[in-house]
Formats: structure tokens, sequence, C-alpha cells
């Protein structure tokens, strides 16, 4: 039996690496998909490519940090296909990069608005929907840069705004545990997939390096001997939205290829 058979999934943060693949693992595990993104081409693009009938996505474009475009991505939801079984969080602003000492704290508060409040607005507005069909489960991806330190890269405000997030994680699965919605946090490291990937030709191109040798370096700290994929992270989400994790809340999974291990 399909993990997600009848279900139905929000996923906020659709664009062509994770949340694309989330999406593509909710249809292929006979789930409805209503997605939601700031970008509606790239929203349409991922529909037309997963599901050309439009029998199983639905889209529309969502900023988080607009309560209104929440509720309305929620709504979208109960008309089209009934109501919200899961929603998956993927939606983030990674662009700001260094550390404390060069802080600019206006572009922190703004990493902070996507994905810490972003994120609890868009939750906010699908919790009635999975109160009234009886529970469900909320996904949240994070990063491992939220409980250790990251490597080759500064990403501090990235890395506390999702650590924040990681620790209302605990405060929500309580809250809403009474409801049956489950609150789980997917923790990945280097993630093979086009953010990753551009990286890495940046990196090698800038060095003057082969490619294969600035992967290596990533992967030197890592027990097995190649990264996690989009598609390895967007299991481990479409696990912990399904049934079979029906007794996991307030629980962080880190999908790292053994990078760091807690």
């Amino acid at each position: 039996m399909s993990l997600l058979a009848g279900k139905t999934v929000v996923v906020s943060g659709v664009g062509a690496g994770l949340g694309h693949r989330v999406a593509a693992a909710v249809v292929r595990d006979g789930g409805n998909a209503v997605l939601g993104a700031r970008t509606e081409a790239n929203l349409a693009k991922t529909a037309t490519g997963l599901d050309p009938d439009g029998r199983h996505i639905a889209f529309r474009a969502t900023d988080i940090t607009d309560e209104q475009q929440c509720a309305a991505l929620a709504g979208l939801a109960r008309e089209r296909f009934g109501g919200i079984d899961a929603v998956v969080h993927v939606a983030a602003r990674d662009d700001h990069f260094g550390g404390l000492q060069d802080a600019d704290f206006a572009e922190w508060r703004r990493v902070l608005e996507v994905n810490l409040l972003g994120t609890l607005r868009m939750t906010r507005a699908c919790v009635p929907a999975l109160r009234g069909g009886g529970g469900g489960a909320v996904v949240i991806v994070g990063t491992q840069s939220a409980v250790a330190a990251p490597t080759r890269v500064r990403h501090t405000a990235y890395a506390a705004s999702k650590g924040a997030l990681t620790s209302a994680m605990y405060s929500l699965a309580e809250e809403l545990g009474p409801y049956r919605i489950r609150v789980n946090t997917v923790l990945p490291g280097w993630m093979w997939g086009p953010p990753v990937q551009a990286y890495v030709r940046a990196t090698a191109r800038a060095e003057g390096a082969p490619e294969s040798e600035v992967l290596r370096r990533l992967t030197d700290r890592m027990a097995l001997p190649e990264p996690a994929t989009d598609e390895d992270v967007a299991d481990a989400v479409v696990f912990l939205a399904s049934d079979r994790a029906r007794s996991i809340t307030g629980q962080s999974l880190l999908v790292n290829a053994g990078e760091l291990m807690r």
C-alpha cells in the first residue's frame, strides 16, 4: 500500500530542488500535493511535470511571510481535496552568509521572518484542517547546522533561524499532540541537489580544482562514501508525514550520510 494513499499534503517552498522532490514523492506514494512558493512559474513547471492531468496537484503562489497568503494555500487544499493530512515546510531563505562579527542584523531579521515566523504562520494556517480531519503531521525541513557548526561555510543566520525552529518543534509537538497532530523535523547535511551542485562547481572554478576534489572534501567527514540526495531527504519527509510514523513526534532525524551522529 502506498504510504500516502488518499492523503493531502501541503508543501511550502517548491522550486527546482528539495521542494520539487518532496512533491514528486507525495504523488509517487499516492497522495495529493498542494504546492506553495513565491514564484508561480516554478509551481506550474513542477505541477505539469509531475501531474499532467492535474488530478493530484494544486498550487498557488504563496509568500509564507504573509498570513493571508498562508490561509489561502490552506484553503486551496480544503477546497480542492477536502482537507489537509500533512504540511511539509521546505520554504526557507538560505542565501545570507557570514558570521557574528560581520553580521548585518537587518538581514538576520529577514531570514528569521521567513524561516522561523513564516513556517509557524503556515503551520497555524493548516492546524484547523488538520484538527478537523482527526490529526495529521507537520514535517519541518531544518538543517544539520542547527545542531552542529556548519562545515566549509559560515551560515550563522540560517543556522540560528533553523535552530530556533527545531526548539519550537518541541513545544508544537506538546501543544498539538492532543489533536493527534505530530510535529517532527528532518535535518539534512550536505544534500546533493541543485544548491550543493552549484557550490561544488563554483568552488572548483574559483580554486582551479577538479569538482571531484571539492566533493571529496565534503564526503571525507561522512560515514557513507557519498552525500544524501534531495530524493533521500524527500523519502524521510514522506515517511514522517505518513501513518507509518503515527507514534513519532517531537523528533529530529538527521539525513546526512553519517557526517554527524547524535
